[in-house]
């Protein structure tokens, strides 16, 4: 599917994945409107725009859907909205905060549902293309789905989730023509992560098989947008992790 002369939306797009999967997609032609909670430090991309949006407001998201459809047509959404705070279920402190639990899967689980759901009933009302193809969503997941590490309860239940949602999700969209994937990350060299010293940058990079180093948020970009030219893959959860599963710790 051709993104050129369409509205796209993408959320967390401040930073990180997201910024680079908004700078991709204006950079194929697409009127790209960044979604994220605080959007007074993003990157100034032509072709960028920036609502300011809390991912499990519903209203917040309705609104700034309306907006993006307004230079419509809306064909593409990509969730990259997430938060990965890290505790044990039971730890020297006591039981893992119920609140936090809450939280992780309010912003990584049901954000990306509000986005994925109301978007999806906006892309729904636009004219078809061939083979009645009208859009596509994107999710963001993580390896942790499937290996989730000691410390990782909330943030892998939340991506979990997000797996979980996809076949359900391309099966109930498929009769108004909306694909819908989810890519998995693995390490990613996001600003999180450049952060930390060179040397446990190093340790994480050698523990991916190959190739040996981090994954940059441009290769995020890049499979986003080959999922969008492919428009036969559809409820599919991709592994972008070179090969790596992760360890208990």
């Amino acid at each position: 599917m051709k993104v050129e002369n369409t509205a796209a939306i993408v959320t967390g797009a401040a930073s990180g994945l997201g910024a680079a999967t908004a700078a991709h997609l204006a950079s194929r032609g697409a009127r790209v409107f960044g979604l994220d909670l605080n959007t007074d430090n993003a990157p100034a991309v032509e072709g960028v725009s920036y609502i300011a949006t809390d991912v499990t407001d519903e209203q917040q998201v309705r609104a700034a859907v309306a907006k993006a459809a307004a230079s419509g047509p809306l064909r593409v959404v990509v969730n990259c909205a997430g938060i990965g705070p890290s505790a044990r279920i039971l730890g020297r402190k006591g039981v893992h905060d119920l609140g936090l639990y809450t939280k992780v899967i309010q912003v990584n689980l049901i954000g990306t549902f509000t986005v994925l759901a109301l978007a999806a009933e906006e892309i729904a009302g636009t004219e078809p293309l061939e083979f009645g193809q009208r859009g596509v969503i994107v999710n963001t997941a993580s390896v942790a789905a499937f290996e989730g590490q000691v410390g990782q309860a909330a943030y892998a239940s939340s991506k979990g989730g997000v797996v979980g949602l996809t076949v359900p999700a391309a099966r109930d969209l498929a009769q108004y023509g909306i694909r819908v994937n989810t890519v998995a990350p693995g390490i990613v060299d996001t600003p999180m992560l450049q952060t930390v010293s060179e040397e446990f940058r190093g340790a994480l990079a050698a523990g991916i098989p190959f190739p040996q180093r981090l994954c940059r948020p441009d290769e995020y970009a890049q499979l986003v947008g080959m999922i969008i030219d492919h428009d036969y893959l559809n409820g599919e959860t991709i592994r972008m992790d070179g090969a790596l599963r992760m360890a208990p710790r």
